[in-house]
């Protein structure tokens, strides 16, 4: 009997919500004189509507595709530099501002934009994001001065920004439509990391093959690029949108909001994400000069293949180690990361090809496990409601990490040298990662656990 009453409670519950909310757009036009037609085109469907599974198949793996090309992109001119310093007159310094100017995109696309596909739409991001991209890469090749160079670094930055802070969701997503029953599934995390991290390795080593064998690297590489983004954002245009539009009035959540006790734990995880970014951005933007200068090494390809070695140990060393606690994981990166500045410093000291690789392949797989770390770690400070703009911001240090440290290496090294100045450097990053691990395990012991009652509320419940 209670069982019956229950139904039908829920079933009369059901119908007037159906009344009230459901159907008060449709009772709201009828009485201001629409038709039924009208009211149809303006009504948005509650549901889905149903889309075969292998369009979302496709889909998802169009959207890594496109993910990873357009990172590739964003790193392809690291074995070019040298080229652009012979072809526009500049030096290091100079380098260095073209590769801050696609932090500066990125950050600002982070900051500004990167929270409009919960409202709008993945796809309505993704698409805009891939355009931008295509564009950056014909300014580049076609606007042949420092002007355009800048520029189409600062358009990159854009593309980068938007599908960056996108495509993660969209994989996850589409996946979950794909396959509805597979709500725990590790690929589309495995996928995103996969096309992110490997895309910045693969993106190196086409520059520095283009570069080795092509009559004209600087304009055939960046015309390459935009091709395969056409492609790709044509794809993206028959991928089925996940988000419906909302309109009017609601509440929104706040764009920055972390938890009690999580201001500590945000800020050593965005320093961790700081000092990973800007090892990863110094190798990215000087490594080729850094061969060029002291090791004599004028091939591109073995300038693609440091940057190349570096990602790609750093997303390997996430993969390999992903059942490592956050805790466990930022000590390993913690011993990696000094371990292979030492070995970068020795290097230049001792100039040998294959102690460089591997120097920069240790440093690459200590950086990408602090960065996954601080990762989770700021996911777990920020509010639930405000996970997104947390894990934007966190993204923001990252991207600055990796610009305004490789600018100043470049300015004090004019001064002092490219070798002391790498002491320095090592130097202050690696005390800089040790300190936000330390800081972070304190603040993590302090924290209330779950369910804990704050101090004053706990002893005035044991006076009771």
């Amino acid at each position: 009997m209670m069982q019956f009453h229950v139904a039908v409670s829920i079933t009369n519950a059901d119908a007037v919500y159906r009344h009230k909310v459901l159907d008060a757009p449709v009772r709201l036009g009828k009485a201001c004189g629409m038709s039924d037609q009208h009211i149809s085109d303006r009504v948005e469907p509650q549901t889905q509507p149903a889309n075969p599974g292998g369009g979302y198949a496709r889909g998802f793996w169009s959207t890594a595709i496109g993910f990873a090309v357009l990172m590739a992109f964003g790193t392809a001119p690291t074995p070019l530099w040298p080229l652009y310093e012979g072809r526009d007159g500049f030096g290091a310094t100079t380098v260095t501002v073209a590769f801050a100017m696609l932090v500066l995109g990125a950050a600002l696309s982070f900051v500004i934009l990167g929270h409009l596909s919960d409202r709008l739409g993945r796809r309505r991001i993704v698409v805009p994001a891939l355009a931008a991209a295509t564009v950056a890469a014909l300014v580049l090749a076609l606007w042949t001065s420092l002007t355009g160079l800048l520029v189409g670094r600062f358009l990159n930055g854009v593309g980068i920004g938007l599908m960056a802070s996108t495509a993660t969701a969209y994989l996850h997503d589409l996946y979950q439509r794909w396959h509805p029953n597979r709500h725990d599934a590790a690929l589309p995390g495995l996928t995103a990391t996969v096309a992110n991290l490997g895309g910045l390795a693969l993106g190196p080593l086409v520059g520095g093959i283009l570069a080795q064998w092509s009559e004209h690297p600087l304009t055939e590489t960046q015309l390459g690029f935009a091709v395969a983004m056409a492609v790709c954002l044509v794809l993206a245009l028959t991928t089925p949108e996940t988000v419906q539009r909302t309109r009017g009035t609601f509440e929104r959540p706040p764009r920055f909001a972390l938890r009690e006790s999580g201001t500590v734990a945000f800020g050593s995880a965005a320093a961790l994400g700081l000092c990973s970014f800007a090892l990863l951005g110094l190798v990215s933007s000087l490594g080729a000069i850094m061969l060029v200068t002291k090791l004599g090494i004028t091939s591109h390809i073995a300038a693609g293949a440091a940057s190349f070695l570096m990602f790609g140990a750093s997303a390997l060393a996430q993969m390999v180690l992903i059942r490592l606690r956050p805790r466990t994981m930022s000590v390993v990166g913690v011993v990696l990361l000094p371990l292979g500045l030492l070995l970068v410093t020795f290097s230049l000291y001792h100039p040998v090809l294959w102690l460089f690789l591997i120097a920069v392949t240790v440093s690459g797989a200590g950086a990408g496990l602090l960065f996954k770390s601080g990762l989770t770690g700021a996911a777990a400070a920020a509010r639930p409601r405000s996970r997104a703009g947390v894990l934007a911001m966190y993204f923001v240090t990252g991207y600055l990490g990796m610009g305004v440290p490789a600018v100043l290496f470049s300015i004090v090294t004019e001064h002092i040298g490219i070798g002391p100045t790498m002491i320095g450097f090592s130097v202050v990053l690696s005390v800089g990662a040790l300190v936000s691990v330390v800081v972070g395990r304190t603040a993590e012991l302090r924290a209330p656990g779950p369910g804990s009652l704050p101090k004053k509320t706990s002893r005035a419940a044991s006076t009771t």
